[in-house]
């Protein structure tokens, strides 16, 4: 085995080979002082089953989490596969998210719901922490209900797609 040599790989590099790893596609929502926000995350993950916990890192640069970073509570949109548009609009700057053609209604606590996605997760923040250039928002799941069990969207290479299972 060969030694490492102590300095991290550049950040091109390291980019192109995160670019082959396939991830699901999620919309973070919250609302704060009547006031929705939402995020596209890639980066989504389950963390622990006792408890329920759910993941997802947001860039420290974000002009979104810190409106979000104060609610009492966030929704997780599991987008399906034919969602495309929104995952982009969500991670498109300076645009209202939630003004037409977005479709949405709000939670139980409040948090934006957005339609005809697979699931949604309603989640009480747990914890938060530094980890390099983001932080890694970690949940409670008060609330979990499938919609559609269909097939998910996926973010590969630098694009939305859709999953194709193995025959």
């Amino acid at each position: 085995m060969a030694a490492v040599s102590g300095s991290p790989v550049d950040a091109d590099g390291f980019r192109q080979a995160l670019a082959v790893h396939a991830a699901g596609v999620v919309v973070i929502t919250a609302q704060t002082d009547g006031i929705p926000a939402g995020l596209t995350a890639t980066s989504f993950s389950s963390v622990s089953l006792d408890p329920p916990l759910v993941s997802f890192y947001v860039d420290r640069s974000s002009s979104t989490w810190p409106s979000m970073r104060s609610a009492d509570h966030f929704a997780v949109n599991v987008l399906a596969s034919d969602q495309a548009d929104l995952a982009a609009r969500f991670a498109r700057k300076d645009i209202d998210r939630f003004a037409e053609p977005t479709r949405w209604r709000p939670g139980p606590l409040g948090a934006p719901l957005l339609n005809d996605v697979s699931a949604h997760l309603i989640c009480l923040p747990h914890d938060t922490v530094d980890v390099g250039d983001h932080i890694l928002v970690v949940g409670l799941v008060a609330e979990a209900t499938v919609h559609s069990p269909g097939r998910p969207l996926i973010y590969h290479q630098g694009r939305f797609g859709r999953f194709l299972a193995h025959p």
